[in-house]
């Protein structure tokens, strides 16, 4: 029987076999038995039922990319049970076929229906029978035209962790390539189903270590993710936010660090919708509003620049680009402005034929259109590390409109959009990843920021340390520098000469005594700007200080300084921890002289009381839990078993709070209300008499002590500062004054975990007023957080944090 160019017969075994007819493009299927399905859904049938024919009712399915983003969770409805739609075993080959003629169709055809078999009536939670995933993922990676292994990956990338399946027999049917893909995926969605941190950072390590070997298990896990994102409103909602917050803090950074734009967007936004469906759907709002008004404008302008180039003989595509929710709400968690005065809303991609026709179009432009001087950047002559390239410019348009433009050509496009998948193809008669041309295309390696992530796990130490540092080191803001050699040195923007010089090498790093920048000695707390010509001025042996901490930012320079002083700072952690466990046993009339510890050293598994006081210092343990342990049947007061949080102020315990090799047993802590320094952000000590304040690195008090160095102390945060503890800080948002306005400021800020504990109206003028608010956060990120939620709001023109003297 013929069936789109398949010839259907029968095997000796009674299997479904398809061969290449004269004029049909697949290959012979698979001699695997026939699965296990439920009713309904297909399986290899008897000729007479041909089993490839999709229902005429059902069309094919859309391209896993275009499928748009699922609802927020509070707007969800009820799920409707219809027949899903997914690839048909011949359209995920036809698709393969397409770009890669050499493809081994008949091992696709073996794992689409192995995986079928293998699956067979499981189901996910939204009901759709389970074998619908992995087809729906090898499906995506279709879009990015991966290898055959690749697929075949990923249509069994589940067997080994949800079926019968194993390593060995996968290998056997298949290909020891295959089996490897599957196995390194697998160790991942392992560490999903864990609960206990360590075991997640120790799959987590695994995991690293696997993609620097093998990008393409980095891909599957990526379009796997995907498309659980895509169904997660079917996962109980307790789950959502730690699966949202999860891809947003690992996987959609590792699709950005290996160029896969297309991929992190989708990731973002729709963990966005999860994390925070109150601030999406307020943006969503906003931009509705803005391409109601300014839908006609984008279309001119589009239309004004493509007829300016085609007018000198350019011939480029023009189009309008939104950006994206999440990109939206990270730039109003940077900025102090309100979502209005965003410029950049609208960006202008502008594609032209070769790199010379995008300085020509550049030059055109900035004659035709004034040029905002510090909004261009060119990404061709130096590419990001992920090799991105493209120029970027923002010029004064129609009406005063500030216009930001993309120029680069379709191929640039292509590699910014995909990445390192954008480099899958024929060489040397095999189709596949060719890092070759990946490298040659940008300049350097795309596979490198990976394998600075390897350098940290490969550093050891705390497990909680180095996931955060490897978190870090995937976050691309960039900025470039220079050795005096000429070497390019990729940095995330606020990085200091410490990061420079770890990131030339860690010996660099270790045996640091100053930085010369462009030239002239400059304090090791300089933040380095693009273009700067770093030289690190090196001593004959390791001198690394505890203070360096807080004068790097990189997570590769960080895992070294911390793997450096981990034995030395071990005694302020037995003491930190000591007192934190007296104070508390005090609250609730309790010594700790003569006493049995052992049931404590039995439950939390440490051999005396030092490691004990030094896990709780450390804030890996409570002081309630150690309480517990020690005293068995001892209540705790509700408000000390709950609020394990500690208010950061002055006096006695403030020690617990920051540290530095400076500090002296005179010295009391102080911590300026100036700037109201919190967790997470750079702060240094400024000495008066026997009194240290602590202030943050960005105060404006500052300024008066920039020519009396001998004051300054480097600081930096305890870990107990930075996992126990609330801090208050000083925002002033400047609102329309008008009825409503100050009880919806204050909602978001409760939406957001803030608690207001002070609010002073200042300037009140006729139409707006400028509000300061007092607010308990947990630390920098979480203040961002609360600035960027009421940027959100249409009536807040600006929010800024307050910095200097009240």
């Amino acid at each position: 029987m013929y069936h789109k160019g398949l010839i259907t017969t029968m095997s000796a075994e009674g299997h479904q076999v398809f061969e290449r007819s004269a004029a049909g493009k697949s290959s012979v299927a698979s001699d695997v038995p026939e699965p296990n399905v439920p009713p309904g859904f297909p399986a290899d049938r008897p000729p007479e039922t041909p089993p490839l024919d999709p229902p005429p009712e059902t069309p094919p399915l859309d391209p896993p990319v275009e499928t748009p983003p699922v609802s927020p969770p509070t707007e969800l409805p009820p799920p409707v049970q219809v027949r899903p739609k997914f690839l048909r075993q011949v359209e995920l080959i036809e698709r393969v076929a397409a770009y890669d003629p050499t493809v081994d169709e008949a091992m696709l055809n073996r794992a689409y229906v192995y995986a079928m078999r293998m699956h067979g009536a499981q189901l996910r939670a939204s009901g759709d029978p389970y074998f619908a995933h992995p087809i729906e993922v090898a499906g995506i990676l279709t879009d990015y035209k991966l290898d055959g292994s690749a697929i075949a990956a990923a249509l069994l990338h589940d067997t080994i962790e949800d079926t019968p399946a194993t390593r060995e027999e996968i290998a056997a049917k298949f290909s020891e390539d295959v089996a490897q893909l599957v196995e390194g995926v697998t160790k991942l969605t392992r560490l999903e189903l864990q609960s206990e941190y360590t075991k997640q950072s120790e799959n987590l390590r695994k995991f690293i270590l696997a993609i620097s070997r093998d990008i393409r298990v980095l891909l599957i896990k990526l379009a796997d993710r995907t498309h659980n994102m895509r169904t997660l409103q079917y996962v109980p909602e307790s789950k959502r936010e730690r699966i949202s917050r999860e891809t947003l803090e690992v996987y959609a950074p590792l699709a950005r660090s290996i160029g896969c734009n297309r991929f992190a967007t989708e990731l973002e936004d729709l963990a966005f919708t999860y994390i925070n469906p109150t601030a999406k759907a307020a943006i969503g709002r906003r931009l509705e509003d803005m391409r109601a008004k300014k839908g006609a404008v984008v279309s001119q302008i589009a239309k004004d620049v493509k007829e300016r180039l085609y007018k000198y003989g350019i011939k480029a595509e023009v189009y309008g680009r939104e950006k994206s929710p999440y990109s939206i709400w990270r730039k109003l968690q940077r900025k102090s402005i309100g979502f209005s005065q965003l410029s950049d809303i609208f960006a202008f991609r502008v594609i032209v034929d070769s790199e010379d026709d995008c300085y020509r179009a550049l030059g055109l432009i900035h004659r035709t259109w004034s040029c905002v001087g510090d909004r261009f950047k060119d990404f061709i002559s130096t590419p990001k590390s992920n090799n991105y390239q493209s120029l970027h410019t923002t010029v004064v348009g129609h009406k005063g409109t500030r216009i930001e433009l993309q120029i680069r050509t379709e191929e640039m496009d292509r590699v910014a959009e995909e990445g390192v998948a954008a480099h899958w193809n024929y060489k040397n008669h095999a189709y596949g990843f060719d890092e070759e041309a990946a490298t040659k295309r940008g300049g350097r390696n795309p596979i490198n920021s990976l394998r600075n992530i390897v350098q940290i796990v490969e550093n050891g130490g705390d497990s909680e340390d180095w996931v955060e540092h490897a978190k870090m080191e995937m976050f691309l803001d960039q900025v470039f520098c220079f050795t005096p050699k000429g070497r390019l040195i990729t940095l995330p923007r606020g990085a200091m000469p410490l990061d420079f010089a770890f990131a030339v090498h860690t010996e660099v790093g270790e045996t640091a005594i100053g930085a010369l920048i462009n030239g002239e000695h400059r304090p090791l707390r300089t933040v380095l700007q693009n273009g700067d010509q770093v030289d690190i001025l090196t001593g004959v042996e390791s001198r690394i200080n505890p203070d360096w901490q807080s004068l790097t930012i990189t997570g590769r320079a960080r895992s070294a300084i911390r793997r450096n002083i981990r034995q030395t700072e071990r005694e302020d952690f037995i003491k930190l921890g000591r007192a934190a466990i007296e104070r508390a046993a005090a609250q609730v009339d309790k010594s700790l002289n003569d006493i049995s510890w052992r049931t404590a050293f039995e439950r939390f598994q440490v051999p005396n009381q030092d490691e004990l006081y030094e896990l709780c210092g450390r804030g890996k343990i409570t002081p309630v839990k150690i309480l517990e342990a020690v005293f068995p049947g001892l209540t705790i007061p509700a408000l000390m078993a709950t609020d394990g949080l500690t208010r950061i102020k002055d006096g006695e315990g403030a020690r617990a709070f920051v540290r530095g090799s400076a500090l002296r047993e005179h010295h009391r802590i102080r911590f300026s209300r100036c700037c109201c320094p919190v967790p997470g952000e750079r702060i240094v000590g400024i000495v008066e008499d026997v009194d240290v304040h602590v202030h943050s690195i960005e105060c404006d008090t500052l300024e008066q002590f920039e020519d009396n160095k001998d004051v300054w102390v480097d600081l930096q945060w305890t870990l107990n500062a930075e996992k126990n503890t609330i801090s208050v800080a000083r925002i002033r948002a400047n609102m329309e004054n008008k009825p409503g306005v100050l009880g919806i400021t204050c909602t978001l800020i409760g939406e957001a975990k803030g608690n207001i504990i002070n609010m002073h109206l200042t300037n009140n003028q006729v139409d707006f007023l400028d509000v300061e608010f007092e607010i308990e956060v947990i630390d920098a990120k979480h203040l961002t957080n609360i600035s960027a939620a009421l940027r959100t709001c249409p009536s807040v023109e600006s929010v800024e944090r307050i910095r200097g003297n009240a």
